[in-house]
């Protein structure tokens, strides 16, 4: 494609990001701004408040708290529970979401605990919990409805995996409840298997609707999002192990008196890179996630939560398409059981082994990534 279309006949390194996304305009062309009219952010909630409802058998309502700015919302989670004959609800969590973007506003989107599930020994009173969910969503304009990116789609349902994984706790000792506890590799896993019902089609079809025709997202148009998700992801698979054994090897038997670090990583490319930058290069002197960043011989983590939540997500495919749908209640409440209640109060594997019943495997990861047949 480069010699053909781009007049490059020997790429260098650095026309290799410049080369794939002219490739990937050329094979996916569609147009963000067309893709953002059909997710209005009210729909979008909406949808993945159904989803949440549906798998878990809560209900999300609206609450009342003090709020920091008028556009902060506040809600409360709920469920239903039986006591003799009499029915009533349970408090299960709350959480205050705030969407928009604004100046003053901190960047980003990020889930964090205001208080945490806790049994107070002193009194014996639950103290359930409550989280932040926030992001930074650009406004409606001339009374329309905010529009999302799908991108903006995704960033929402993952923040919210991690304010489930907080909220959904039935750990009553505040350490080890929610996402307290959970080790590294493993705390990513319920706000990456959230992403992944952004990827299905009958999920998309009902929480999008055009913000002048009401329409639902063309399957046409989907189709081209899918494969544009999937472009080169080999690539950027083995970029990650290339990283992820690198780090690993630096803090196991690297020394530095007998072994260049330049040399190790040369050992790492050999293994597993597609392409190598030049010679002159200094990447490990700028690798900042695991000599500042806090993820020293753990960068196989962003990895490796991938693969737990895709064979999580699986587990909703094998059971609910069957059934017409991966919002399968039966799988969720599993999920809650053995992933989301427990927290930190049981090796994150153990928790992920009683709920598949097996080991991870990584075939689901490749199925999703688009590397082996679907």
């Amino acid at each position: 494609f480069a010699a053909q279309h781009l007049g490059l006949r020997e790429p260098q390194a650095w026309d290799w990001p410049y080369v794939s996304e002219k490739l990937k305009e050329a094979r996916y062309a569609f147009s963000e701004q067309d893709v953002k009219k059909y997710f209005t952010a009210p729909r979008v909630l909406a949808g993945l408040f159904k989803i949440i409802e549906t798998l878990f058998e809560v209900s999300i309502l609206p609450d009342t708290a003090p709020v920091w700015h008028p556009s902060v919302q506040f809600y409360r989670i709920e469920r239903t529970h039986l006591e003799g004959a009499h029915k009533g609800t349970q408090l299960v969590g709350q959480f205050y979401l705030d969407q928009p973007a604004r100046n003053g506003k901190r960047g980003g989107a990020w889930m964090d605990d205001v208080r945490t599930r806790w049994l107070r020994p002193d009194t014996g009173a639950l103290q359930t919990p409550v989280a932040h969910l926030v992001c930074n969503f650009a406004d409606g304009v001339d009374g329309k409805p905010p529009l999302l990116t799908h991108d903006d789609v995704t960033t929402l349902f993952h923040e919210f995996g991690h304010g489930l994984h907080h909220m959904l706790t039935q750990v009553n000792e505040r350490d080890v409840a929610g996402i307290s506890g959970v080790e590294w590799d493993a705390v990513e896993l319920p706000s990456q298997f959230m992403e992944n019902f952004c990827w299905e089609w009958d999920v998309v079809r009902e929480m999008t609707a055009h913000a002048d025709t009401g329409e639902p997202l063309p399957k046409a148009l989907f189709d081209k999002m899918l494969a544009a998700k999937n472009f080169q992801s080999g690539m950027g698979t083995v970029r990650q192990l290339e990283f992820s054994l690198f780090d690993l090897l630096v803090h196991m038997d690297f020394d530095p008196a007998t072994q260049g670090y330049l040399d190790l990583l040369a050992e790492v490319r050999k293994e597993v890179a597609v392409l190598v930058p030049p010679a002159w290069h200094r990447f490990p002197n700028s690798f900042t996630h695991i000599f500042a960043g806090g993820y020293a011989a753990g960068y196989y983590s962003y990895k490796w939560a991938e693969v737990l939540s895709a064979d999580a997500f699986a587990a909703f495919e094998e059971e609910g398409r069957p059934k017409g749908s991966v919002v399968d209640a039966a799988t969720g409440q599993r999920f809650w059981n053995e992933i989301l209640a427990v927290g930190g109060s049981r090796p994150a594997l153990e928790s992920f082994k009683a709920f598949r019943g097996r080991e991870p495997q990584v075939d689901a990861l490749l199925r999703h990534s688009g590397m082996v047949p679907a």
